[in-house]
């Protein structure tokens, strides 16, 4: 009878060696394939790291080795599938929903106290009534087990540098930098305890014991070319973490051309740029070229954006809300109507598309879903109603190329060849050889999709300049009919002004005459009037035509004879002024300008043919 569970416990300790041995083995053969660095061979070894992982899920260098061959073969997701739990950006998600769900377990955990201390009077709450507490034995087990297999040393450094590996590829950047920078941390932390591990000369019992039990192949340390292609990818991590955070800066800054700028420092990378980031970026500069009022631009990022991340609801959402702005109803009714099936597909799924990893990516929360898909809906509804009474042909073309209205032809083609270089379907594909590419998806695909949505953009470019052009052209030929009817006004004002002037010559060719005559009175200070009004007289006369040179020479002879009556009767003043010797410095100021206008009368009377002599005294006419 004393034997007995002495037998028992060796055939358990039998069968815990046999599956011991198993484990061993498939791990030696697996290193062994590994060794190879063939992809077939990798492929291999992770079979037999998985069969090894059924017998022992908690064995630390098998767990490793799956994790550097699934990273070798590039299939990052199953790398953070598998180690998800230590990614920094999921931590929070988790915490928040454990948050939001404990303050609600919470709210629930306190009804049902007052429903059960309902039962009791509050002459039993000064009893000392025992209490017991419920102990869950499958949690329980789980913790001692933990317990047990733990290993003495913290976990292994290489879950950081694998993992932040497979997050940088994957283009969570912040998770990434995290990952590394822990990695190398804890790396040279457990290099310098090695060191002094070695140089004492002691041991622990410890691990010695677990070692036996749980680890017979500890994990390799990091090589040195490990740490140098962290330390690389590190640089450049924070180099282009660096670019988008001065992006957003100016972003929020309202410096959308300096946004715009860094962003395109990013996209336009020769070196290859995981596709997660770069349809994060993309969106992003969607939003500069929006606010920068450039739709063309902005519609262009967001197709690319969907072309690498089918799901991605910011896009799909921007787009719509751009394509209603330049009212292209037809094409936002159909990027709502996608919107709305995504939306479905969450609330059947009970979670956002994708893995529980990238949750944080789409910009949204699981609760706020079924708000935003009420309206989403009634918005789908509002846009049939206004297809229905055709309103969908009056697109916002100046708005979609970036012209105001009333521009001219050279601004119109000026910004048409710069749109229809830069947005060619087989240029706009020309973004995917820059992408870094994950998993089985297919590129062929991804091209696809993207020359389909810059097609459909190309064409909406060429109606809009179509469309603005025959604007222009219609306005240009409105201008021209104006123009001639000016000329035509300006030919017949011309041909009505030469009558107008003949016939004002007609009925002012006496007033010099008579107003020479009203005037003979004035002394020898009012002679510069005289000669003005004679001048306009001459002036009048030369632009006549031939019609009426008679009437001019019958007003000059009027004029002249006029004119010798005023010259006898200041040379009477003149002889009266001269006595007086008061007056002689104002005789002597006005002698010159009476001379003047005598020559300039004896002109006039000459071009008139009036040869008759005056006489007139040799003082009168001496300066």
């Amino acid at each position: 009878m004393s034997t007995f569970p002495c037998l028992a416990v060796g055939e358990k300790r039998h069968w815990w060696l046999t599956n011991r041995k198993i484990v061993d083995k498939y791990v030696k053969e697996a290193r062994v394939l590994i060794a190879t660095q063939e992809q077939s061979e990798v492929a291999t070894a992770l079979n037999l790291l998985d069969a090894a992982l059924a017998l022992s899920p908690k064995l630390e260098s098998a767990l490793e080795l799956k994790a550097r061959s699934l990273l070798y073969l590039r299939r990052f997701k199953e790398v953070a599938d598998m180690l998800q739990e230590y990614i920094p950006s999921f931590k929070m998600v988790t915490e928040e929903s454990s948050h939001s769900s404990d303050n609600s377990s919470n709210q629930l955990s306190r009804e049902r106290v007052k429903l059960l201390s309902s039962d009791h009077s509050p002459s039993d709450a000064t009893d000392k009534v025992p209490t017991f507490k419920c102990f869950s034995v499958s949690d329980l087990k789980k913790k001692v087990m933990a317990g047990l297999s733990k290993n003495c040393e913290k976990e292994g450094h290489w879950r950081y540098l694998v993992l932040g590996q497979a997050c940088c590829h994957l283009g969570l950047m912040e998770d990434a930098m995290v990952l590394l920078q822990t990695g190398r941390r804890l790396a040279s932390a457990a290099f310098r305890k090695e060191r002094v591990r070695l140089s004492d000369d002691s041991f622990s019992i410890n691990v010695a014991a677990s070692s036996d039990l749980s680890n017979p192949n500890p994990p390799t340390a990091p090589t040195p070319t490990e740490l140098e292609y962290v330390a690389q990818l590190l640089g450049h991590i924070k180099l282009l973490l660096r670019r988008r955070t001065a992006a957003l800066a100016a972003l929020d800054a309202g410096i959308y051309s300096e946004a715009i700028r860094h962003f395109s420092k990013i996209l336009d990378n020769r070196r290859g740029t995981p596709e997660g980031f770069l349809a994060e970026c993309y969106i992003q500069r969607a939003s500069a070229y929006r606010a920068a009022d450039r739709i063309a631009e902005s519609i262009a990022d967001c197709n690319r954006t969907l072309a690498l991340d089918p799901t991605c609801i910011q896009a799909l959402s921007t787009r719509a809300s751009l394509l209603e702005t330049i009212r292209c109803i037809p094409d936002c009714l159909r990027d709502l109507e996608h919107l709305k099936l995504l939306y479905d597909s969450i609330l059947r799924d009970r979670k956002l598309p994708g893995p529980a990893w990238k949750s944080k990516r789409h910009n949204v929360r699981y609760r706020d879903v079924p708000g935003n898909l009420k309206a989403l809906t009634s918005k789908i509804q509002e846009l049939r109603r206004r297809v229905a009474l055709r309103e969908t042909g009056n697109v916002d073309y100046y708005a979609l190329i970036g012209l105001r209205r009333g521009c001219s032809r050279s601004e119109l083609q000026r910004a048409h060849l710069v749109l229809s270089l830069k947005h060619r379907p087989d240029r706009a594909i020309s973004f995917i050889d820059r992408c870094e590419f994950v998993g089985d998806r297919d590129v062929g695909s991804v091209k696809e999709q993207a020359r389909m949505s810059a097609l459909v953009l190309y064409r909406l470019l060429q109606k809009g300049y179509s469309t603005v052009m025959s604007t222009i052209l219609e306005e240009e030929a409105a201008e021209k009919q104006r123009l001639k009817a000016a000329a035509a006004m300006q030919v017949q004002v011309a041909v009505t002004e030469p009558k107008l002037e003949s016939e004002n010559s007609n009925n002012s060719s006496k007033p010099p005459a008579m107003e020479i005559q009203q005037r003979s009175w004035i002394g020898s200070s009012d002679y510069t009037a005289v000669v003005n009004v004679v001048t306009e007289g001459k002036n009048a006369a030369a632009t006549v035509n031939a019609a009426v040179t008679a009437a001019a020479a019958a007003s000059a002879v009027a004029a002249a004879s006029a004119f010798q009556g005023v010259v006898n009767e200041v040379r009477e003043e003149k002889n009266a002024a001269a006595a007086a010797n008061a007056a002689a410095a104002a005789a002597s100021a006005f002698q010159g300008v009476f001379c003047r206008d005598i020559a300039a009368v004896g002109n006039l009377l000459s071009q008139v043919g009036f040869n008759r002599p005056i006489q007139v005294k040799y003082e009168a006419l001496s300066c």
